[in-house]
């Protein structure tokens, strides 16, 4: 058994500052409790430093008994969790400096982010429902920290959808166990495709599920526009963001080396439910007034565009390379977004953010380059994201869902302008109120250092593209 514990150091750190860091908040003064916050950045911190060392050594394994992986999928899931945990961290600081509860708000995130790490590299099906429930359950609670009526009926649907679609992953976990005699997904490689069709068919679909509901993806999307309107506007950003990219690299290397001999048609499956995915979020925002719930609308069809790399995961060999790409572009692009949201917190409609552009052009541009980059306009990464993830689609054999993308695309703009038009509106009335909310530096810091990683994406993409290359490892 190799349990090179080095090989776990972005995971290990997270975990190591969130249990010293809630030992320490029991003991810190309430002004000091800023602290932790400082330890989360230093553990991430580390975590990209050691993920960047071994992505320059090349060095791939499998640890405990093959049931995690740390390979190139891995690597730059890691880069894009761990980045964007710190843009959250620091998108939160004006939200919860000086709260009763600000140590526990800080080793929540931590917690949650260790189980999204965890999910990127599970290689067997106990460690990838060990990982879904790690990644979920602090997420429950970060809902419901503000404590109020919205944030509490957002946990509320939050946790009874996810103990739902769990309860049901778990039930895929033990039939894929019955069919294969195995949970390691070499194991299941080779036993799948002599088992009972129906009873591999009925265990994808359930495991799935829990991975739809982690993504936000259709049918298991009911509880993203509730839980992020009602949340506050940080964690709204995240569970809209990094749950997505450990539940998709997860589902790539479940249905990549698992399942690719199997006679179950989950390529088509996982077509339709792209396309269903993405139509349903962009029709389901086009005439949203509220700013999060559009963008919880927005992060739908995202995940839509998203699963069309898992349709073709083992029909090109550019469907990793897409997906990698994409969810690092759509991590900066969305967060950016939600950072303006962030800083002008009486802005809840589109009318509140009428003559931003005059009053605060900083945000202003941030916020028409992350909007346009949803779209998918370029030089943004989302659009170099969304031209790698079409041409994989095209050459996996799916025409017609890179054609039902591109016309998707087009009508995003729709709303997205919507959102926009009014910021260079000019009246002879006063602006509202709401776009002269005071502004914290960090979340203002946030937003233009995540405008810029969302433009930077997609003009130096060239360079940028080759790290999700690689085989995953067995």
């Amino acid at each position: 058994m190799n349990e090179n514990l080095a090989a776990l150091i972005p995971e290990i750190a997270l975990l190591a500052a969130a249990v010293i860091g809630l030992l320490a908040g029991s003991w810190l003064p309430r002004r000091r409790q800023w602290i932790v916050a400082v330890l989360a950045v230093a553990a991430c911190t580390a975590g990209l430093i050691a993920t960047s060392i071994t992505m320059a050594t090349g060095r791939e394994q499998v640890v405990f008994a093959d049931a995690f992986a740390v390979d190139a999928a891995t690597n730059a899931g890691r880069l894009t969790v761990l980045g964007a945990l710190l843009l959250v961290i620091t998108m939160s600081v004006e939200t919860v400096r000086g709260h009763k509860r600000e140590t526990e708000y800080w080793v929540l995130l931590l917690l949650t982010g260790a189980g999204t790490l965890a999910l990127l590299g599970a290689n067997d099906l106990l460690m990838l429902f060990a990982a879904y429930l790690f990644a979920s359950i602090p997420a429950y609670a970060l809902a419901a920290f503000a404590k109020d009526d919205s944030g509490t009926e957002a946990a509320l649907k939050y946790y009874l959808m996810g103990a739902l679609l769990g309860t049901t992953m778990l039930a895929g976990v033990a039939l894929f166990y019955g069919a294969g005699h195995a949970t390691l997904y070499r194991e299941l490689r080779t036993a799948l495709p002599e088992a009972p069709y129906g009873l591999v068919a009925v265990a994808l679909v359930a495991v799935l599920a829990g991975l739809l509901f982690k993504a936000g993806a259709v049918p298991a999307h009911y509880w993203v526009p509730d839980v992020t309107d009602g949340a506050a506007a940080p964690v709204a950003a995240y569970v809209t963001t990094l749950p997505k990219i450990g539940a998709l690299i997860a589902g790539y290397r479940l249905l990549h080396q698992a399942l690719p001999d199997s006679d179950v048609n989950w390529p088509l499956l996982l077509a339709v439910l792209a396309a269903v995915t993405m139509t349903l979020g962009n029709l389901a925002a086009f005439y949203q007034s509220s700013v999060k719930r559009l963008l919880a609308y927005s992060t739908i069809s995202q995940v839509g565009y998203l699963l069309m790399a898992l349709a073709v995961a083992t029909r090109t060999d550019l469907a990793q390379k897409s997906l990698l790409f994409y969810l690092a572009a759509y991590a900066a692009t969305n967060l950016g977004a939600f950072a303006v949201v962030t800083a002008l917190p009486a802005a809840r409609t589109l009318e509140g953010y009428r003559g931003l552009a005059r009053r605060r052009p900083g945000l202003a541009a941030v916020l028409v380059v992350c909007l346009l980059g949803l779209v998918g306009t370029p030089p943004t990464g989302v659009f170099l994201g969304k031209l790698e993830i079409f041409s994989a689609t095209i050459d996996g054999g799916y025409t017609w869902l890179a054609a039902l993308a591109v016309a998707n695309t087009v009508a995003s703009l729709f709303y997205y302008l919507r959102w926009l038009a009014p910021l260079f509106t000019t009246t002879t009335k006063s602006a509202p109120l709401a776009t002269h909310a005071a502004m914290g530096r960090w979340t203002t810091a946030t937003a233009y250092t995540a405008g810029t990683l969302a433009l930077g994406l997609g003009i130096a993409g060239g360079a940028v593209l080759p790290f999700g290359n690689g085989d995953l490892l067995p």
